[in-house]
């Protein structure tokens, strides 16, 4: 087992830039120059794709998830431990292998073109995601690492991880945020091992392609995967909300599985989606040498998660350093639920900016901009108001930004000068003409 493994810490550092990030190689979390960022403590060349901020690149390596004392930490163990407890080898070991120290810097070939995207999907647009340069980004979600974990040889297995995306401002949403895909793959005696009479049934056929299989399986092969996904996902569930919880599946579409679903709960009076989930696209085992094999997969998110579990009303929350928050987690186990207690409830300070836009705008850059030049006093960014001038035919956008700290209570004259220095970020990086 030991060899295995360094084995594969060897492949990853070629392939998805393992490595383990550690306080110094935050500090080194910069740009140092026009032409080059370093993150992790690796140099990249920057290009015309490069729009990930110091802001962003400061938040890599910091690592939530082996955080003690922790919400999101403990959701991790909560989840893990669920796996660890239900799948065991006849040696007591467990048998899904767990990953939570990748880096999150990986190619596009391995965040898109490895999952199936397609070239035209939105995901890949730079509004969407960050880009460190024409080839290699910040992952946008954990399944980046999907295709060579199994070229590896790992059969189940959970990814945990810090994820980047581009997104609104508000108490939902942060630019980084943390997942943990999972993976589980059958030859076709496993997958028919309980089946009574297997004889003369198979994984694979020269079918069509149907809303409740793939064309190259076998009714039986869809069936039985499915069937196993949904068990194995009601039961993490029903661990981590209760066996009293109320669920419902929802079909959807993935460009990575078929056919796809998305688990919903009855939680404090509302329909949550807790996870999506499907059987693994077989052009996508293939490609990864796993021809011979089927398999589900799927993906949720830990911050939400968390916040529902543990009544956290803001996602800034989880990146503070106040011990009023952390020390509400310390001791805690992970598969008991504790209920944040608010320290603190600051009024906010509400200021709105009107600019007339370039062509070429994009609200992604202003909230990047907003959220680099105000950090984490910034707790919402809403456009407020679209005009088009009929003459000049100049576009304005009017924003209403939300000024609340966390820790402590913020005064109008500082935010002013918040305000003030946005607006002027604005005009010389966006090229916005700002309505004083």
């Amino acid at each position: 087992m030991t060899t295995m493994l360094t084995k594969l810490k060897a492949k990853l550092n070629i392939v998805t830039l393992l490595g383990r990030r550690t306080a110094s190689s935050v500090r080194k979390n910069e740009q140092r120059d026009d032409k080059t960022v370093a993150i992790a403590g690796a140099t990249y060349p920057t290009d015309e794709w490069t729009n990930v901020t110091p802001k962003i690149i400061s938040l890599v390596g910091q690592n939530l998830l082996q955080a003690e004392s922790h919400p999101l930490s403990l959701i991790k163990r909560r989840i893990q431990n669920y796996f660890y407890k239900s799948f065991l080898k006849p040696s007591g070991n467990p048998q899904f292998s767990v990953f939570d120290n990748i880096s999150p810097v990986v190619t596009m070939k391995q965040n898109f073109d490895s999952l199936l995207v397609p070239p035209n999907h939105p995901s890949r647009s730079k509004s969407d995601s960050y880009y460190i340069n024409s080839e290699c980004m910040l992952r946008a979600h954990t399944s980046a690492h999907q295709v060579d974990l199994v070229r590896m040889g790992f059969d189940m297995f959970l990814v945990f991880g810090d994820v980047y995306r581009r997104d609104s401002i508000d108490a939902q949403h942060y630019p980084v945020f943390h997942q943990v895909d999972g993976v589980r793959l059958f030859t076709e005696n496993e997958l028919f091992s309980k089946v009574v009479n297997s004889s003369g049934v198979s994984l694979f056929e020269d079918g069509t392609r149907v809303s409740d299989k793939q064309a190259s399986h076998t009714l039986e092969t869809s069936k039985l995967t499915e069937h196993d996904l949904k068990q194995t996902l009601l039961g993490l569930t029903h661990h981590l909300f209760g066996k009293d919880i109320k669920s419902r599946w929802i079909d959807t579409t993935f460009p990575f599985t078929h056919p796809s679903w998305e688990l919903e709960v009855q939680y404090q009076d509302e329909w949550l989606e807790v996870l999506g989930c499907g059987i693994m696209e077989q052009e996508l085992l293939k490609s990864a040498g796993a021809s011979n094999k089927i398999g589900w997969a799927f993906g949720l998110g830990l911050d939400r998660l968390a916040m529902k579990l543990y009544d956290i009303p803001d996602i800034r929350a989880f990146w503070s350093k106040d011990k009023r928050f952390l020390s509400q987690f310390k001791d805690v186990d992970p598969d008991t639920t504790v209920k944040y207690k608010p320290f603190s409830k600051h009024p906010p300070c509400t200021n709105d900016i009107s600019f007339w836009v370039p062509d070429q705008f994009s609200p992604s850059d202003f909230y990047d901009l907003v959220r680099t030049v105000g950090g984490d006093m910034i707790e919402q960014v809403e456009l407020v108001d679209e005009f088009l001038h009929p003459k000049t035919q100049k576009t304005s956008h009017c924003y209403r930004i939300v000024y609340r700290h966390m820790g402590r209570a913020l005064i109008q004259e500082e935010v002013n000068e918040t305000h003030r220095q946005i607006g002027e970020t604005s005009v010389t990086q966006l090229g916005v003409e700002v309505r004083w």
